[in-house]
């Protein structure tokens, strides 16, 4: 994108806009989980780890339902772009401004901004765009590169939080077995590299996993003080999550349970679940925010185990057993 914008300024705005318009598409394809064209002819293909672990019945046959839960356990990387002070202090001074607002800024947007300035410039033949594409294209490939020199978090709240409820489960699956039920665990690895674990999953255990009979829970760092329900995701448009009713059941047996669950919430940053929900299959994503609506120490340094707020772990475990319990036909308990 700064290649063309640069090429629009020296006199070459036929050239600039063919490649501003290849860096629009390739980010776009890239930050909205699309089929990756440009990362599969660039990049040196990777090994990633799933861990996936089974209990209950054995196959999805006559009422046999199927929950597969989802997290993930890879650590992401810091960097100036994740620094919350500033919405921290918004809260802080205006609390009432932050409430109107149940989608994030969307990030990705800078990274198109640049692409967009070369193509009008082009288009109007005004070197004013052309210069702001060049600093807003530099300014987003800064940012990237200040993410790419940081060290990796430890990662407890994204997404750690997300397997100690996977392990959680396990323990009250084992204590309280599920009739009916097939329940996967899943682990996803590379959700950092924009869902290439779940991608990875899905593409060896699609044919396993009826589309009637399957159900997806994903676990995304849940260790902040307020549980909540994502309705969509979309970093550069949104999309909705497929199988509304399943988000309605969950909302139901949130309030049985006496669990605070906040609703409403859409992500800028893409998720694990987006995957099987463009599959068909439906999905309820549950995060955690800080009262200042960001995931807790979310790609700081400050991921620590200590720093997590155990009670919502606790409190998504729980609903998503009573979610699984609902789902099979089984008595809920709490």
């Amino acid at each position: 994108g700064v290649a063309a914008a640069a090429l629009a300024l020296r006199g070459r705005p036929r050239a600039g806009a063919l490649l501003a318009a290849l860096s629009f598409a390739g980010i776009v394809d890239e930050a909205q989980n699309g089929p990756r064209i440009v990362r599969r002819l660039i990049r040196r293909r990777r090994v990633t780890v799933n861990v996936v672990a089974r209990a209950g019945e054995r196959e999805a046959r006559g009422d046999v339902k199927t929950v597969v839960v989802i997290a993930h356990h890879d650590a992401p990387q810091t960097g100036l772009i994740f620094d919350q002070s500033l919405q921290k202090r918004i809260y802080e001074v205006a609390p009432e401004v932050l409430e109107r607002f149940k989608t994030a800024p969307p990030q990705w947007w800078l990274g198109l901004a640049g692409p967009l300035g070369t193509l009008a410039a082009a288009l109007t033949r005004r070197r004013s765009l052309a210069r702001f594409a060049l600093a807003i294209g530099a300014l987003a490939t800064g940012l990237i590169a200040d993410v790419a020199r940081s060290e990796t978090v430890p990662g407890a709240n994204d997404n750690l939080s997300g397997v100690a409820a996977l392990v959680g489960l396990a323990e009250l699956f084992a204590e309280r077995p599920i009739e009916n039920l097939r329940l996967m665990l899943v682990s996803c690895g590379a959700e950092e590299t924009l869902q290439d674990g779940i991608r990875a999953f899905m593409s060896s255990h699609a044919g396993e996993l009826d589309v009637r009979s399957t159900y997806f829970v994903n676990l995304d760092t849940v260790g902040s003080p307020h549980l909540v329900m994502l309705e969509a995701e979309g970093p550069v448009w949104m999309e909705s999550y497929s199988g509304p009713w399943l988000r309605e059941e969950t909302a139901a047996h949130a309030g049985r349970l006496g669990i605070e669950l906040r609703r409403g919430y859409r992500a800028r940053a893409s998720t694990d679940s987006v995957i099987p929900s463009r599959a068909g299959y439906p999905i309820v994503t549950l995060v955690s925010m800080t009262d200042w609506l960001m995931p807790a120490n979310y790609h700081l340094p400050s991921d620590v185990p200590e720093n997590l707020d155990h009670a919502a772990v606790a409190d998504a475990t729980r609903l998503t057993f009573a979610l699984a319990q609902h789902l099979a036909g089984a008595r809920a308990s709490g």
